[in-house]
């Protein structure tokens, strides 16, 4: 007989040696590690991690994994914010939330930017996940969670980012002929008063492409008096117009509940920066 009792409040499901890296696993002195986005390689599964140093800017290290749980971090930082050229400025206070995609057998990774004028979206690429090439900053300030999507759509690449518009953050769908001049803007979902997500909203992992559309697992905040809290929820939009909103959940799929969620630099988050699928089905977010 199938169990079809509820497993606890969320969707998702716990690993339960969470949580899978801390600060104390990082072989240089750091104040924390947070926002590792995956990749699925030759050789087991990849983060790439935002890790924040003692000075107080962020900078990404890289980890590695056989099964995608149980992981070793290399020895140094695999990229450190540009401290000459054309990306010093905008990068003065750190590089942040990776997010990597693969196109066309391409490692890309977008991340964000920070420097004296606010955060904007930059964009690299790898070859070996140790070495990275900068190719452009590829929005204006104000701008974060910028994403790629897997393939072209309509003969150009597309992304998800969330500009910052009247204080609140909303998801937006761009595209580019070359991965650096990106037009043709449409938001695709905003905060729903009311909801677990009232106050902002963005983007979290590369779409997922399914039969009924491209999945999205997205963040959500909600403002209390108690200050902030991250939801993680999902979205699916249609293949050829990611503008169109198929479906949206009501509710989050994972909520902050254990000690590691709840209390930290930032309190009260979950906060996905990515997923690999399993040959079995199962995703690790």
């Amino acid at each position: 007989m199938v169990d079809t009792r509820l497993q606890g409040r969320d969707l998702l499901h716990r690993w339960e040696g969470n949580p899978a890296i801390t600060a104390e696993d990082i072989p240089f002195r750091v104040n924390t590690v947070f926002n590792g986005t995956p990749v699925a390689t030759e050789d087991g599964v990849y983060l790439l991690l935002r890790v924040e140093g003692q000075r107080g800017y962020s900078f990404f290290a890289l980890a590695r994994s056989s099964d995608g749980l149980h992981f070793s971090i290399d020895e140094k930082p695999v990229m450190l914010p540009a401290n000459e050229g054309p990306f010093a400025l905008y990068e003065k206070k750190g590089i942040e939330d990776p997010r990597i995609t693969v196109i066309d057998g391409v490692c890309y990774v977008m991340y964000t930017a920070v420097g004296d004028c606010g955060p904007r979206i930059a964009l690299a690429k790898t070859h070996d996940y140790v070495n990275y090439e900068r190719i452009a900053l590829v929005s204006e300030p104000g701008n974060k969670d910028g994403i790629l999507f897997p393939r072209k759509i309509h003969g150009r690449y597309a992304r998800l980012d969330r500009p910052i518009g009247l204080g609140r953050g909303n998801i937006w769908v761009s595209y580019s002929p070359d991965l650096v001049n990106w037009g043709d803007s449409e938001v695709v979902i905003t905060p729903r008063p009311g909801y677990w997500d009232n106050f902002r909203v963005g983007a979290s992992i590369t779409p997922i492409e399914t039969e009924q559309g491209w999945l999205e697992i997205y963040h959500g905040v909600k403002m209390t008096s108690a200050g902030p809290i991250y939801r993680m929820g999902v979205v699916l939009l249609d293949l050829d117009d990611p503008s169109k909103v198929i479906k949206r959940g009501d509710q989050p799929i994972l909520s902050p509940r254990e000690e590691y969620e709840r209390i930290g630099d930032i309190g009260n988050v979950c906060f996905a920066c990515g997923a690999v699928l399993s040959g079995n089905g199962d995703m690790k977010i």
